[in-house]
């Protein structure tokens, strides 16, 4: 099992950065995988970006570009960097990880407003 807390979420204009964080409560490097996955107001959650055990990344087409999905093993954290957001980007980001069943941890609103 694993623990996922998402923070960093906020109110910010467009085209400002923002970067989301996601402590998780066991080594990150045990993961099959983490991603993070958003929700916006009256939507289906949708895959934004993938880190693999490796370290391959994968975006969604609308994120590519943007945003950059990091980690740091030391500190068992997962980060998604986002800049250029635009009020599209504005949704509950959760956090996933993948220990051949998925965790989920309970999100952070991002709002991208004027």
């Amino acid at each position: 099992q694993v623990q996922l807390l998402e923070s960093g979420g906020g109110l910010v204009q467009p085209g400002d950065s923002l970067r989301l964080s996601c402590l998780a409560s066991r080594s990150i490097g045990s993961l099959n995988a983490m991603g993070w996955y958003r929700q916006a107001p009256g939507k289906e959650r949708e895959w934004v970006a993938t880190i693999t055990r490796g370290g391959s990344t994968a975006y969604a087409d609308s994120v590519k570009g943007r945003f950059t999905i990091s980690r740091d093993k030391a500190e068992n954290t997962l980060y998604l960097q986002m800049n250029s957001l635009n009020p599209e980007d504005t949704a509950v980001y959760y956090c996933n990880a993948d220990l051949g069943r998925s965790y989920w941890g309970k999100g952070t609103l991002v709002t991208v407003s004027s």
